[in-house]
């Protein structure tokens, strides 16, 4: 029973695999035919694709030849225009070739025709000139010098005439320009103007540091005076100490010196020296920075290092009174306007203005004139001729070769005559004064004298019983001329000489 239980299951998988396999065979057919189905269905999408592209492709060919074959036919009308109006060209340079030989021809005629006539007439002319000959009883070339004599005289007489009316007008103009040019060169600069003295007034909290600073049997102040150069004045004034120095610049140093002294306390001839030569040092470098300073506001460029250093240097500096830097800069601005004014180089003439008075601050001092001094440092420093030539010229020391000469040389005149900008001792400008009215004086016919405006302007009153109007010009020249020769003032002097005649009488 058990035997034929385990055969009948055994039969039954057996069974049940078969079926399976058979299952399985048609299922495989069933999904070749499928795929094949697919595979066609494929091949016939793609034929159609294929077919819609190559019919796309072929419309956009045949579009492409005929636009081409348009081009073509395009090209080939311009072409046979192109032919037609080459033939007409063709056809109108034949012509007017013709037409040209035909002008030839008759150019040719005419010109034999002038020539018969130009020999004709040089017959008549000889003949002409013969007669003349004869009759004037000179040859030709004797008449043409005559001739010429005659148009020389007559070429010269207009000449002079047209000279004179130049010359009229200039004079008649001239003045009013000049003054035009320096009234506005004038009014577009004004600088400030500095005062220098001859002495420094140091001020002290107390009187108790003046001990401190002439120190045992004054060994500190006299070492202050060796190391700076300065003449120290301690006097009764109170809370001050008076330096007193011709030069600026040791008196600056003094100046400063005694302040760090004073502010640190330390005061003994060791510290003295240490804080002079450091002072030394610090104003130096403030010169050069002054000097960089000064050509940068002014535009100028291309300065030596040691000119840089002069132009600082003239910080410290006075010249009558009026500060030398400022007054450099205020003739530098007026040298470049004026040469603006009159068409010429408004840098060169700044330049040359800047540095006409570095010969005033050179560190030996030769025993020269200030114009040469600065020529030659300029020359040394390799500036322009131009420039070399106003700043030795502006004194009258050398010939003016440039028109920048003058300019420079009136600017000065503006700049250091210009009211306010110098100061004189009031026993000389008192003085000066007295010495005007003093010499026109002397002159007989003069009543009264007076000097006006600062001593700008001399005013001399004479009788008019003494002298008449011709004398009275005399007296103005000879005056103007002896005061030039014996006198020395800044800028210029005007003399007014008046003559009048007054009627006086009373109403009782």
């Amino acid at each position: 029973m058990t035997l034929y239980i385990i055969i009948t299951g055994i039969a039954g998988l057996l069974l049940g695999s078969g079926v399976i396999l058979l299952i399985n065979s048609a299922l495989q057919k069933k999904r070749k035919k499928d795929a094949l189905a697919e595979i066609e269905l494929l091949k016939k999408d793609q034929l159609i694709e294929v077919k819609e592209k190559f019919i796309a492709l072929k419309a956009e060919h045949e579009q492409q030849v005929q636009q081409r074959n348009a081009k073509i036919q395009d090209r080939e009308v311009k072409l046979q225009q192109r032919e037609m109006q080459l033939n007409q060209k063709q056809g109108e340079v034949q012509r007017k070739m013709n037409s040209v030989d035909a002008l030839k021809e008759s150019q040719e005629q005419q010109l034999q025709l002038l020539e018969k006539r130009k020999v004709e007439l040089d017959q008549l002319v000889h003949q002409a000139q013969t007669q003349l000959e004869n009759v004037s009883g000179l040859s030709a070339a004797e008449a043409k010098e005559q001739l010429v004599e005659s148009l020389k005289d007559e070429a010269k007489t207009n000449a002079m005439s047209y000279i004179n009316d130049i010359m009229a007008e200039a004079k008649m103009t001239a003045n009013k320009e000049a003054k035009r040019v320096i009234i506005n060169t004038i009014q577009r600069v004004a600088t400030e103007t500095a005062i220098e003295n001859s002495v420094t007034v140091f001020h002290i909290e107390s009187d108790e540091i003046k001990g401190r600073i002439i120190g045992r049997e004054g060994r500190n102040i006299r070492a202050l005076e060796a190391a700076t150069g300065v003449e120290i004045i301690v006097d009764d004034t109170p809370e001050a100490i008076v330096l007193s120095a011709f030069d600026p610049v040791r008196r600056e140093i003094a100046r400063l010196s005694l302040h760090q002294l004073v502010t640190d306390g330390r005061i003994h001839p060791a510290r003295i020296e240490e804080v002079v030569n450091k002072v030394q040092k610090q104003i130096e470098e403030e010169i050069v920075e002054v000097g960089k300073r000064t050509a940068i506001d002014l535009g100028i460029h291309g300065l030596h290092p040691e000119l840089v250093r002069l132009i600082g240097k003239m910080k410290y500096r006075s010249s009558y009174g009026q500060n030398l830097l400022q007054h450099s800069r205020e003739v530098a601005n007026l040298s470049a306007t004026m040469a603006s004014e009159l068409g010429l180089n408004p840098n060169t003439a700044k330049r040359a203005g800047l540095l006409h008075d570095i010969g005033k601050v050179p560190d030996d001092e030769p025993e020269v004139p200030h114009a040469i001094l600065g020529m030659h440092l300029a020359e040394k420093y390799k500036e322009k001729p131009q420039v070399c030539n106003a700043i030795g010229a502006h004194h009258d020391e050398v010939e003016m070769e440039s028109l920048i000469a003058p300019i420079v040389q009136v600017c000065d005149a503006i700049s250091g005559a210009r009211p306010g900008a110098r100061r004189e001792i009031v026993e000389a400008y008192i003085k000066r004064l007295k010495d005007l009215e003093s010499l026109a004086a002397q002159y007989p016919g003069v009543v009264k004298s007076y000097a006006v405006q600062a001593g700008r302007e001399l005013r001399v009153i004479v009788g008019a019983d003494k002298l008449d109007d011709k004398e009275t010009e005399l007296l103005s020249f000879d005056i103007a001329k002896k005061i030039q020769d014996e006198m020395t003032y800044p800028g210029q002097v005007k003399i007014t000489v008046i003559r009048e005649t007054r009627a006086v009488s009373y109403a009782k």
